[in-house]
């Protein structure tokens, strides 16, 4: 026992700061970059150019064709310059359909090299966070010794009170304190970390805003997250997904079909223009655009699905970095794709779909005693309980009860601090009362000291308020009885809708709880999950995820302490909490900066916005190709077939015209599609077949319509300006 001394609000973790770290949250908005600014800009535009080395195109297939097209149309200028061409075209029409094909190829680097620069100005906020600072590091006989974070190794002890910035990453080993991680997350709200519990996690960067911890660092020097962090999102650009994989074997297929395909067409041409010299009593050559080599590049470079080919790398990268705009750092873009594809989700219940501690959010007095009794003695026994509960109460009398908020020094008697052991916290006045709350049968056992007993209409309130999953704090004054405080865990609000939304993705949702399974049942109605597991031990959520598997099942969960790492590890999507131990960052494949348990159902939504951009461009890009074809194809075989005019439906002003105004479009519909790629189609919460026919209805029937009407402009224009003959 202790004479009365309120907690210093300067030193300790005040009641808001743990009523803003329990609170759900809002859905964080997204640090977008600007699409396009002056370094990134340079730096991609420098990097398009150096990407025409072959040895780094060949990277992508669709693209090196192109690029290979463009060679042979130089070299063909090259020959026609020194009038070894036959051709009856104006040189200054080769000269701009390699300077279109050369733009193509310049375009889909830009769209890479743009994606890139974005990971890299990420990378590089990132590397700004990381500076050498003085670790106050705690030696074996007590003794503390100043050294440079640089030389800190994993294992040291260090020292680091309010102020200070925290030297390395590590595990709180001893003491609690609230914490500035804006430098990491963006978030300027500060949190609370504190030893033996799966919110120890601190990183190196961050400030401590009150109290004292001594921390065990956990990372070599060079192995920071901070480190790790900046690698993965540098070298993103290098990793390919397997779906990305598996598309890129497509789109060469495609590529290569068509190569096939338009490689015979000399020959076709040649033959073609014989028979009609023949037919017509011809004695001059008659040279058609189809015996041109520039003209077939450009047709098989409007065959082939250029578009998607040109930004598929650049949408797997985007994926990657709207993950980190959200602050989830992914370790490979295999995880934000596969995100897209799960079919379940295991969410804790504590901190997930309830606020993560239990509040108090009624007071039931005993009979014969008032409302404004009760509260005032519950509020009066929980000042010295520094348990989120016993300031719930606090709170809860204040606000609701309009109870006064007592100063520091104003309050005379004995506290006694809420201990394991006793279960209960109180306090002894000046006038002789003796308050007590606690657990109901350590508060039982008090009275009957005091030479009281527990009325039954208590003991009702206590069993009715178990029954429903509730905690029951009893209230008591020697040996009087006053009431009971109802305890309970806070479902967060916007939760039902966000599993509703879930539930219209496909995807059904699991919560994980130890709570017995009335209670976990009571929770799931309240949320709106679509199941549950009571009971649960990590040896179980490990078997439940081996389970769901086997049977095909895609798996989604987050964890945050080291128990929950075997089923981090099993899990397909697995995402870590910044402020979770070592072992569980280590076995996920995703971290989230702001430590915020609802953000696997975000990750889920970057996930299938991803595979909704590359499908909807996907699309956009086979369907585009069926306007060129009506551009192209009669323009070949016009001089040698007359009976294909009918074809030429858009009516286009000369061969020539038509031809390069379907490279022209074909280059240009690359940078218009840039900022879709990048930002990502408008992500809908929609079922598997209703995507299906948006994406077939926007996509397909916009990617046929879009290109007549974009080919046809382009010949309008340049013969307005009299560019064409």
């Amino acid at each position: 026992m202790a004479i009365a001394q309120m907690p210093d609000p300067k030193t300790t973790p005040t009641e808001t700061d743990f009523i803003q770290s329990t609170a759900p949250r809002q859905p964080r908005r997204a640090r977008r970059q600007p699409l396009l600014t002056r370094e990134t800009g340079v730096d991609a535009l420098k990097n398009a150019f150096i990407m025409l080395r072959p040895d780094l195109q060949w990277n992508n297939p669709v693209m090196f064709v192109v690029e290979v097209g463009a060679i042979l149309t130089l070299l063909y200028i090259l020959r026609a310059m020194f009038g070894r061409s036959a051709s009856l075209v104006p040189l200054s029409y080769f000269i701009a359909l390699d300077i279109w094909l050369f733009l193509t190829v310049l375009f889909a680097n830009f769209a890479t090299a743009l994606a890139e620069a974005h990971g890299k100005a990420h990378a590089e906020s990132l590397r700004r966070t990381r500076v050498d600072t003085v670790a106050h590091r705690l030696l074996p006989n007590g003794r503390i010794e100043d050294i440079s974070s640089a030389e800190l190794r994993a294992g040291d002890r260090v020292v680091v009170t309010a102020g200070q910035t925290i030297p390395g990453d590590g595990e709180i080993i001893e003491g609690i304190a609230s914490v500035d991680e804006s430098a990491i997350t963006g978030e300027s709200a500060p949190v609370i970390r504190e030893s033996g519990g799966d919110r120890s996690g601190v990183t190196g960067g961050t400030v401590v805003l009150s109290d004292r911890i001594v921390i065990r660092v956990t990372a070599q020097p060079g192995e920071s997250f901070l480190d790790r962090m900046i690698a993965m999102v540098e070298g993103a650009k290098r990793q390919k997904t397997p779906n990305e994989i598996a598309l890129t074997l497509v789109l060469s297929a495609f590529t290569l079909v068509f190569l096939f395909v338009v490689v015979p067409l000399f020959p076709m041409a040649w033959n073609a223009e014989q028979y009609m010299m023949g037919y017509v009593g011809l004695n001059e050559p008659l040279h058609s655009l189809g015996t041109d080599v520039p003209t077939l590049v450009a047709l098989l470079v409007c065959l082939i699905p250029t578009t998607i080919g040109a930004l598929l790398a650049a949408i797997g990268i985007a994926g990657m970095d709207r993950a980190l705009q959200a602050n989830i750092i992914a370790k490979s873009g295999r995880a934000v794709e596969t995100a897209g594809d799960i079919d379940v989700v295991l969410l804790d219940k504590t901190g997930t779909i309830t606020l993560g501690n239990r509040r108090a959010v009624e007071f039931v007095p005993a009979k014969g005693v008032t409302l404004e009794l009760l509260a005032s003695s519950a509020q009066l026994a929980s000042l010295s309980d520094e348990t989120p509960e016993g300031r719930s109460i606090v709170t809860l009398a204040k606000e609701k009860y309009s109870l006064r908020a007592w100063k520091d020094g104003e309050l005379q008697g004995t506290f006694h601090p809420f201990s394991a052991q006793h279960r209960m916290s109180g306090m002894d006045l000046p006038d002789g009362r003796c308050i007590r709350k606690g657990a109901a049968d350590a508060i039982e056992k008090y009275v009957q000291q005091q030479g009281g007993s527990m009325p039954a209409d208590v003991k009702q309130t206590v069993e009715t308020i178990a029954r429903t999953g509730g905690t029951p704090l009893v209230v008591a004054t020697q040996n009087a009885v006053l009431g009971v405080v109802h305890l309970k865990d806070i479902v967060k609000g916007g939760i039902k809708e966000r599993f509703a939304q879930l539930r219209r993705m496909g995807v059904r949702s699991v919560m994980i709880t130890g709570d017995n399974p009335l209670t976990a049942a009571a929770i799931a109605a309240e949320s709106g999950v679509d199941d549950f597991l009571a009971q649960a031990t990590p040896e179980q959520k490990l078997a439940f995820i081996r389970e769901e598997q086997a049977q095909g099942q895609l798996v989604a969960m987050m964890g945050d302490g080291t128990n929950d790492a075997p089923a981090l590890a099993q899990g397909d999507v697995a995402l870590a909490m910044n402020a979770g131990t070592q072992a569980a960052k280590e076995a996920a494949n995703m971290v989230d900066l702001d430590s915020d348990p609802t953000k696997l159902i975000e990750v889920v939504e970057i996930g299938k916005q991803l595979l909704m951009t590359r499908g909807s461009l996907t699309t956009f890009s086979i369907a585009n190709d069926v306007a060129k074809y009506f551009a192209i194809i009669p323009a070949l075989f016009a001089g040698t077939l007359p009976w294909l005019k009918p074809f030429d439906i858009m009516n286009l002003h000369s061969p020539t015209s038509a031809i390069l105004s379907a490279v022209i479009f074909n280059a240009l519909i690359i940078p218009a599609l840039i900022p879709v790629a990048l930002r990502g189609v408008k992500y809908r919460p929609l079922g598997a077949d209703a995507l299906l026919r948006k994406n077939l209805f926007i996509w397909g029937f916009g990617g046929v319509i879009i290109p007549f009407i974009g080919i046809k402009l382009i010949d309008v224009f340049m013969v307005a300006l009299h560019m064409v003959n």
